[in-house]
């Protein structure tokens, strides 16, 4: 992993609480989520063939797959 992936990590998991209206979590926990929003959000885009180029495209997966995965998160937990 680079430092360039874990700053979009970073960036990414901080949207994806903001996109939910999630409390953030912390840092450790915003680049989890993050890295595991740009994960699933890569696999969920490239699923439904979806394909964004750049870096603004790559945070933009994984906020929107951090999100999701917060969202489904808290409907499971609570």
């Amino acid at each position: 992993m680079s430092i360039a992936g874990i700053i979009i990590g970073i960036i990414a998991g901080f949207i994806g609480c903001k996109l939910t209206g999630a409390e953030g979590k912390g840092c450790i926990i915003d680049l989890l989520l993050g890295l595991a929003g740009g994960w699933f959000g890569g696999w969920l885009f490239a699923f439904l063939g979806i394909s964004w180029g750049g870096i603004l495209g790559e945070i933009a997966t994984a906020a929107i797959g951090a999100a999701l995965l917060i969202w489904l998160w808290n409907k499971i937990v609570k």
